[in-house]
Parts: C-alpha cells; sequence; structure tokens
C-alpha cells in the first residue's frame, strides 16, 4: 500500500468536509422548500406539488417534524397534513381497483361498551346487536362488496393481508393510527385510504360514516350508490 503524504490527506479530508457541507446545505435547503410549501398547503386547505411533498416528507420527516414543532405546528395538525396528503395522492390509483379486491379495517373502539360481538382469529365478529352504528354500516359495505374487518390491532391487520391479498384498502381510526396504516400500506405495495374518527379513545369512539362510505365508494358507478347514504355534499 503506497503511503499517502500529508498534503493528500489534507486534500481529501477538505474535500471530504466540502462535500459534508454541500449535503447539509442541500438538505436544508429541501426542508426549507417543504417547509415553505406544507405550511401554504395547511393554510390554504389546498396540497401545493404533492408528488414533491410526499417523497420529501418521508425522507425528512424526524427534520421536518422538529421544524414544526419549533415554529409552534401542532402534533396533530402535522399529522392530519400526512393523512391528506396520502389520501390526495392514492384516490386515483384506489378508485381504479375492483371493490371485490378491497378491504376495509374498522377499529374496535367504534363498537357499544357492552359489544356481545365474538373475537375470531379474522378480528371481532359483529353480531349486529344494534347497540351502535358498526353493524349496519358493515351491512352496506359488504353490500357493495366490501372485505369488513374490526381488528384490535396492527397485527390482525397484516395477517388479514397476508391471507387475502387485497390491492387497495381503507383505514379507520385515530389520526396516528391512520398515518400509520398509511405507511404500513405502502410498505406492502397497498394502496390505502384512511378516515379519521371524530373522537379519540378507547371504547364507544366516533367516525362519521357518510365520510366512510363516500371513500368507499371510490371509482364505482354513481348508478349502484344507494340515495340513502347521506353522503357529504360536493362542493
Amino acid at each position: 500500500m503506497i503511503p499517502l503524504s500529508d498534503g493528500t490527506v489534507t486534500s481529501l479530508l477538505a474535500l471530504v468536509g466540502m462535500v459534508a457541507l454541500l449535503l447539509i446545505a442541500l438538505v436544508l435547503l429541501v426542508a426549507a422548500v417543504l417547509f415553505v410549501l406544507t405550511l401554504a398547503s395547511i393554510r390554504s386547505g389546498r396540497l401545493y406539488f404533492p408528488r414533491l411533498l410526499r417523497p420529501g416528507l418521508t425522507a425528512l420527516e424526524g427534520l421536518m417534524r422538529a421544524i414544526f414543532k419549533a415554529v409552534g405546528l401542532g402534533e396533530e395538525e402535522m399529522l392530519a397534513f400526512f393523512v391528506k396528503l396520502g389520501n390526495t395522492m392514492n384516490a386515483r390509483a384506489f378508485a381504479e381497483i375492483p371493490v371485490k379486491e378491497r378491504a376495509i379495517f374498522l377499529p374496535q373502539c367504534l363498537r357499544s361498551a357492552e359489544c356481545p360481538a365474538d373475537l375470531t382469529p379474522e378480528g371481532l365478529r359483529c353480531k349486529r346487536c344494534n347497540r351502535c352504528s358498526v353493524g349496519e354500516a358493515i351491512g352496506v359495505l359488504e353490500g357493495y362488496g366490501y372485505r369488513v374487518f374490526i381488528v384490535p390491532g396492527s397485527t390482525l391487520i397484516k395477517r388479514m393481508v397476508k391471507k387475502y391479498r387485497p390491492r387497495a384498502l381503507i383505514g379507520v381510526g385515530c389520526l396516528s393510527e391512520v398515518k400509520e396504516g398509511l405507511e404500513m400500506a405502502d410498505r406492502l405495495g397497498i394502496v390505502g385510504l384512511g378516515v379519521v374518527t371524530l373522537r379519540d379513545g378507547c371504547v364507544e369512539t366516533l367516525v362519521d360514516w357518510p365520510s366512510v362510505y363516500e371513500t368507499a365508494l371510490l371509482g364505482l358507478p354513481t348508478s349502484t350508490v344507494s340515495e340513502d347514504l347521506h353522503l357529504p355534499a360536493k362542493e
């Protein structure tokens, strides 16, 4: 091995240092652009350059969280933006997938505190006891061809995905659960959409069922949609 002279070593170290500084500057520049686009999107309610935002925020999530926190942007507001971004990016691909290849995962916290459902290897089996609105919703969704699961956690979701291999899924849950679910779907190569519950908690939480139906019916012919679903009005 040929020994390097002191001058050569110094030059190499200087080059490495310069490259490192350039990379840091590039990361900070990208982070600044992402911050401006994210803040503008949140404030206006519109998504600016979503195809840039999604991979950028994913790659620099830790740094972006720190920046958002430093400027006073709440965790909940940031999570809501991540979910909206994911839903917007996936909506078109989701609509192109047949209903028979979709699945919906509902959290067990939506059920009544007096729920008599049995826990099975495929989640809770609803008995349609009318103590909550879950049974009616399952009937509607299954009527359109969906496979519906009431799940106690993400482990069961992974197991059902492995067993039934849906190409698309809808996850219902609190903000953090939906965000994590969308990320899990991406890792599994599945098109995911999320609907956030109106109230957090472990028992008797709430979800806006018309929003769930509206999401579930993406891509379906309007002639097949029942007028009794009370879908949100289009702006």
